[in-house]
């Protein structure tokens, strides 16, 4: 350790040494060894500037590109999401001039209310919806099901759940019943006279005097029937699709209101004379 510094303390004081001296020789030779070294210094130092600038403005860019892209995702998401909406909305349009337009009224499914079940779901709120009132809801010209506003928010029970319940009539001469949800595309009709003779195999449609459906929508068809005590109960497999709940017509008002303002004595009747 001491040689080492020697050297060095003896290497300084020979370059002090020539450095003092006005030789031009010598003052050349180190310029032409230094001036190489300051250069290779200076070009070094400035890379590693112009590297920590560019990795500085590549991670500028970088957070700003990833900031961007994921608004772009979500903007893909609600956009992909929209005409999502718009092709179940347009998919059912030719289906709504079946009905009473001013009767109706268009509601998308939001979710099911658990997890676990796929009979009750939480539906989108028309307007002007009274609580407590039961709405009957139309999938593709088959019932699916009823809703009613709870809470503010409008439930619905599809045609496999208790919940459900809504009149029928079965079979060519319209035997009369209570429908009522039972499970998975099964429902059960009660109360149905035990003079009606109900096969397999017969219709269903709704009644229209419960005043949540207009008459004659399809429901099921009658799988098998039993005799109770004092009435029928018919088993019917529905039309209904309880796992893709989408969008459905909502029935605000069932009431028959073609004559609810007619008025015979405004009324003038053509008298036809037959000879």
């Amino acid at each position: 350790m001491k040689t080492r510094l020697v050297i060095i303390a003896i290497l300084l004081l020979i370059l002090t040494v020539l450095l003092t001296r006005n030789d031009e020789r010598i003052t050349n030779t180190l310029i032409s060894i230094i001036n190489p070294l300051k250069q290779h210094y200076k070009n070094f130092t400035q890379d590693i500037e112009d590297k920590s600038q560019s990795y500085i403005f590549q991670k500028e860019s970088i957070v700003q590109l990833t900031r961007e892209n994921r608004a772009l995702r979500q903007r893909l998401l609600e956009q992909t999401h929209y005409i999502k909406q718009i092709k179940d909305i347009y998919s059912i349009l030719p289906e709504l001039e079946r009905y009473p337009i001013q009767n109706i009224s268009i509601s998308d499914t939001i979710s099911y209310v658990k997890l676990n079940s796929f009979s009750q779901i939480l539906l989108t709120k028309p307007k002007h919806l009274k609580k407590e009132k039961l709405y009957g809801l139309i999938q593709k010209n088959v019932v699916a099901g009823i809703a009613q506003v709870k809470n503010n928010q409008l439930f619905g029970y599809l045609t496999s759940d208790k919940q459900c319940r809504f009149s029928v009539f079965i079979g060519p001469k319209n035997a009369p019943g209570i429908a009522e949800g039972l499970q998975q595309n099964e429902m059960q009709v009660k109360f149905i006279p035990k003079w009606y003779d109900i096969n397999a195999g017969d219709k269903v449609v709704t009644s229209g005097l419960d005043a949540i459906f207009f008459e004659n929508i399809p429901v099921g068809i009658v799988t098998k029937t039993e005799l109770h005590s004092s009435y029928k109960v018919a088993y019917i497999k529905t039309y209904s699709d309880i796992f893709h709940p989408k969008t459905f017509f909502l029935i605000n008002d069932a009431r028959a209101t073609l004559v609810e303002n007619f008025d015979s004595n405004k009324t003038r009747l053509t008298s036809t004379y037959y000879t």
